[in-house]
């Protein structure tokens, strides 16, 4: 599987962020951290496949609040370039995923949700 560091998550955030919207980092945020948590979780055996990677960049990003503005959007490109870069392309609705990036910052839906979800649109 290819991961996303913590450098190519502020490069997405930096190509998805509108010009009139808040730039930068939240101060009390680290996408060191929230970059570490997945990592923790693939040492640990607990991500078995890029469905479930893709939705834990989309669920951690989307709850950590690393940026002013724009942390759905780059928890959702990231998602999305993490699935691309593992050679896998989606069938779906940006009304749907748009809702369930909603969710997941709202704590609604986990990763485990979003991975099957991922998985059922795979082709």
């Amino acid at each position: 599987m290819i991961f996303l560091s913590p450098r190519d998550v502020v490069e997405i955030h930096e190509f998805v962020i509108e010009g009139h919207e808040l730039q930068g980092m939240a101060g009390d945020k680290s996408i060191e951290a929230i970059i570490a948590r997945i990592d923790n979780r693939i040492a640990f055996g607990m991500i078995r496949d890029v469905f479930e990677l893709a939705a834990c960049y989309a669920c951690y990003l989307s709850v950590g609040h690393a940026f002013h503005d724009a942390n759905k959007r780059t928890a959702f490109a990231a998602m999305d370039v993490c699935l691309c870069l593992n050679g896998i392309s989606l069938d779906y609705e940006a009304e749907d995923i748009g809702a369930l990036i909603v969710k997941a910052a709202q704590g609604i839906v986990d990763e485990s949700e979003l991975a099957d979800w991922l998985r059922r649109r795979a082709v």
